[in-house]
């Protein structure tokens, strides 16, 4: 039994609390990773505010980078000492989404019981897989790629969510082909992947659309050639002048229902959304069906960018290093474990691209 420090929710919508807690040894398939990095992820923050319910006390936490400190009999592929990132998609490899190439929506991924516990013996949810606000975590070889020595444990951590979820969106779920127009709603962390996304997969012109001067300054870095407010009026006719036609894509990258509500306005015939952002549950977006049944429109559900980790995870580890894809300057600012409460007060402000807790080594 190992103690470690993590950052516990014990109350829906109140500051998370730092407990030492106990951390049993990994079992036969398991792994347990002691972290160097975890980013701070919306999906998190919404979790702890409880939109989507869940038990406590838990513990969040689900993009993350460190190294592999036991292994768990019958465990193959990996060695004390790699150096991983940790994601909370758990697959089982054999169900009918898996062998077909969408681990992300694995029919038996459901978790076991965790192994956290409090001094007293009380559980611990291990929430999304991974209770990755913690100085360590035991997870599922299937959630763990190996990573480069040479690359900042923050960037890593990145491509555990955000990075994969924004740039699979366009080319994984919207199998996005060159020389196609896309849309982006939300400039955020996941938006401003799916912006590099559509740059790799070359796209004509991308169009950002955010309510921040700011965060549309950003987009341009990315890979954008356009930039719209949101708060202007009917924002989709500026997209339109800009693209000289509707988006054969638009990713909608925020969790927001007026961003629902408007993302089929920017669509061209044939056009497709992407759904990436995910709204409070019992949150309802309005569209007129007719319009998509007779311009031949699709929505699409995109749930982690649709990837497969070991696939497309070392793919964008090689692109960053050759300096195609942009991971460092996606990291707002580096905090204390200590000091996740401020984190993710900044997380909040919508003004970070990502803030992220570094641990001791």
């Amino acid at each position: 039994m190992t103690t470690m420090r993590a950052a516990v929710c014990t109350a829906h919508g109140k500051p998370l609390e730092i407990e030492e807690l106990h951390l049993r040894a990994p079992l036969p398939g398991e792994v347990e990773v002691t972290l160097e990095a975890v980013a701070i992820c919306h999906s998190d923050i919404s979790y702890a505010e409880g939109a989507w319910g869940g038990d406590l006390p838990a513990v969040y936490g689900h993009e993350a980078a460190g190294r592999i400190t036991g292994l768990g009999d019958g465990v193959t592929g990996f060695a004390t000492g790699d150096r991983v990132v940790v994601t909370l998609i758990k697959s089982c490899g054999t169900c009918g989404n898996c062998v077909t190439g969408r681990p992300v929506i694995c029919e038996n991924a459901g978790a076991p019981a965790s192994p956290i516990t409090r001094a007293d013996g009380t559980p611990v949810v291990k929430s999304m897989n991974c209770g990755a606000f913690a100085e360590r975590v035991i997870v599922d070889p299937s959630q763990i790629v190996k990573m480069p020595e040479d690359m900042p444990a923050e960037s890593i951590a990145l491509l555990a969510c955000g990075v994969i979820t924004g740039i699979g969106a366009v080319i994984n779920a919207g199998r996005l082909r060159p020389g196609e127009d896309v849309v982006v709603i939300g400039a955020g962390g996941v938006g401003l992947n799916a912006i590099q996304g559509a740059r790799i997969a070359g796209a004509r012109r991308i169009v950002a659309v955010d309510m921040s001067e700011e965060k549309l300054d950003d987009a341009m870095d990315f890979g954008a050639t356009h930039g719209v407010l949101a708060t202007a009026d009917e924002p989709w006719k500026q997209a339109f002048k800009a693209l000289g036609r509707g988006a054969d894509l638009v990713a909608v990258a925020v969790g927001v229902l007026p961003a629902y509500n408007d993302a089929l306005r920017y669509m061209g015939w044939g056009g497709r959304m992407i759904m990436v952002g995910m709204p409070h549950s019992g949150g309802m977006a309005e569209y007129e069906p007719v319009v998509q049944a007779f311009m031949g429109q699709h929505m699409i559900g995109s749930k982690m960018g649709d990837v497969v980790i070991q696939r497309d995870i070392p793919w964008m580890a090689d692109l960053y290093r050759q300096g195609r894809l942009k991971l460092d300057e996606l990291v707002s600012n580096r905090w204390r474990l200590d000091q996740i409460n401020d984190a993710i007060a900044d997380t909040r402000t919508g003004k970070a691209r990502r803030n992220v807790i570094l641990f001791d080594s």
